[in-house]
C-alpha cells in the first residue's frame, strides 16, 4: 500500500516538474528537472517563493534564471561549502595559536639560558656594573617575555570568542539541514533519523513507539484556488497545531508536500490516537483568514493515521501501516484519526 501510494505521489511531481519544463522551454537536463520536481514538491520554501515572484512576473523561468536558482538553494555543495568555510576559518585561528604558543615557549626557554647564565656569572663576579648589566639583561628578557604571554593571552581570549561564534554557525547549518524552512518543523532528513533511532530503542527496550502520518484535507484544491501564499499559511497553521500538541522526546515532521509525520515515543495506540485528536481538533478549531484581503476562508481539517510498534516491525512497516490507516481515513470521509488498532477510531 505505502509503496503505491508513494508511487502516485513522486509520479505527480514527477509530472507536474515535466508541465513546467515545457512551459518554459527548458531542457529536461538533471539540473532543470530537480530545480522543477523540489518546487511541485513544495519541500524547499525559499525556492518556491523565489520562483512564484518570477512566474508572477513572467509565467515563465529562463535558463539562466533556473540556473541561478538552482546554485542558490538545491546545490549539494551549498552545505558543505559553508562547513568547509567555517572548518577552515577554525584552522587559521588554531594555527595563529599554536605560532603564539611555539614563540612563546622560545621566550621562555631564553629566559631560562638568560637566568642559568647570570646566576653562573653573578656567582663568579662582585663587579657593580657587571652585576647591573646582567640584571638589567634579565629585566630586557622577562619584559619580552611579558609582553608575548600578554598577546598570547589576548590572542586566546579572541580566539575563543571566535570559535565560540564558529560553533554557533557550525550549529546553525546542521538545524538548517534538519528543519523545513517553511514550517521550521524537522524535515524529512530529520525524520528518516529520528524514526530509525527509535525503532532501535524500542526493539531493544520494550517501550511503546507509535507514529502519526497526517494530511491535509482538499490541499490541492484548497492551493489552486487561493494561490501558494495561502497555502503556505495552510502549512504554517497545521504545522503549529503540532507543535503545540507534541512535548517531551516527541517529534513533529514536515514529511513532504502537505503531509505531516510525528513521532511518538513510549506512547502506546490509545495515548497516540488522543495525541492525534488534539492536533485534529486544534487545526479544525482555527478559521483561516487570507491575509491580503481579510477574506474568511473558512476551516482547514486534517485526516491522520495512527501506527504502533510491533514485535519485528522494521521503519518501512510501521510506515506502512501508518500510511494504510491515514488512506482509510481518508476513504472514510476525511477529519478523522484511523489506528492500526482496529478498535481505536476517531471520527470528526
Amino acid at each position: 500500500m505505502f509503496d503505491v501510494v508513494e508511487l502516485k505521489r513522486t509520479l505527480s511531481y514527477a509530472e507536474n516538474a515535466l508541465g513546467q519544463l515545457k512551459i518554459s522551454e527548458l531542457p529536461a537536463y538533471p539540473r532543470n528537472y530537480e530545480l522543477w520536481y523540489t518546487y511541485a514538491a513544495g519541500f524547499n520554501h525559499d525556492l518556491n517563493k523565489s520562483v512564484n515572484e518570477i512566474l508572477r512576473a513572467r509565467g515563465r523561468l529562463t535558463s539562466e534564471e533556473t540556473g541561478h536558482l538552482y546554485d542558490q538553494f538545491l546545490s549539494p555543495l551549498k552545505v558543505s561549502d559553508r562547513v568547509e568555510q567555517v572548518g577552515n576559518r577554525m584552522s587559521d585561528e588554531v594555527s595563529e595559536i599554536l605560532a603564539l604558543v611555539e614563540s612563546a615557549l622560545g621566550e621562555t626557554h631564553t629566559l631560562n639560558q638568560s637566568l642559568r647564565g647570570a646566576t653562573k656569572e653573578l656567582s663568579r663576579t662582585e663587579d657593580r656594573d657587571t652585576v647591573k648589566a646582567i640584571v638589567a639583561d634579565l629585566i630586557a628578557t622577562t619584559k619580552s617575555v611579558e609582553a608575548n604571554n600578554r598577546k598570547l593571552e589576548g590572542k586566546l581570549a579572541e580566539s575563543k570568542r571566535q570559535i565560540d561564534e564558529l560553533q554557533q554557525n557550525l550549529e546553525a547549518i546542521r538545524f538548517e539541514s534538519l528543519t523545513d524552512p517553511l514550517t521550521t518543523l524537522a524535515n524529512r532528513k530529520c525524520f528518516d533519523m529520528s524514526i530509525e533511532r527509535e525503532l532501535t530503542i524500542a526493539r531493544e527496550s520494550g517501550e511503546p513507539l507509535s507514529l502519526l502520518l497526517t494530511d491535509i484535507d482538499h490541499f490541492k484544491k484548497f492551493n489552486d484556488t487561493w494561490g501558494h501564499q495561502t497555502g503556505d499559511q495552510v502549512l504554517r497553521l497545521v504545522a503549529m497545531a503540532l507543535k503545540q500538541n507534541v512535548k517531551g522526546r516527541d517529534i513533529a515532521c514536515r514529511y513532504g508536500g502537505e503531509e505531516f509525520a510525528v513521532v511518538l515515543p513510549k506512547t502506546n495506540s490509545e495515548q497516540a490516537v488522543a495525541v492525534a485528536e488534539h492536533i485534529r481538533m486544534a487545526v479544525m478549531s482555527k478559521e483561516l483568514v487570507k491575509r491580503s484581503t481579510g477574506e474568511n476562508l473558512g476551516r482547514i481539517t486534517i485526516s491522520i493515521g495512527a501506527a504502533t510498534y510491533r514485535e519485528g516491525d522494521s521503519v518501512q512497516t510501521l510506515i506502512e501501516r501508518s500510511d494504510s490507516c491515514l488512506y482509510a481515513a481518508k476513504r472514510g470521509g476525511r477529519n478523522q484519526t484511523k489506528s492500526d488498532a482496529g478498535e481505536i477510531e476517531v471520527a470528526a
